[in-house]
């Protein structure tokens, strides 16, 4: 993902992080070039966002920090499905055309 603008720091390395940053797993020199990406990039922050919630909703229904290692490999599959195009489980594979 790229959204355009030139930063010091890419989009795909920012959200090939986003989980550890989010964890705080990242050294203060990396977690400062994060940041500094996300208040510079809207669609990163969006993204950011967006994880960071889904980390909240995964914390409050599991009552655990993290998902459980099966439903985390799933996700990611699928997750890796959408990214690449494919269908996925409980998809429809031929969607209907509007006629004129």
């Amino acid at each position: 993902m790229s959204c355009g603008n030139h930063h010091d720091t890419s989009c795909d390395d920012v959200l090939d992080h986003l989980y550890e940053y989010l964890d705080n797993e990242m050294g203060e020199g990396d977690c400062a070039r994060l940041r500094e990406h996300l208040d510079e990039c809207s669609p990163c922050l969006d993204k950011y966002g967006l994880e960071q919630a889904i980390k909240a909703l995964v914390k409050r229904s599991c009552g655990c920090d993290t998902a459980p290692a099966d439903l985390r490999g799933k996700v990611l599959a699928r997750i890796e499905r959408i990214r690449a195009g494919l269908p996925v489980e409980g998809e429809l594979l031929a969607r209907p055309t509007v006629q004129e």
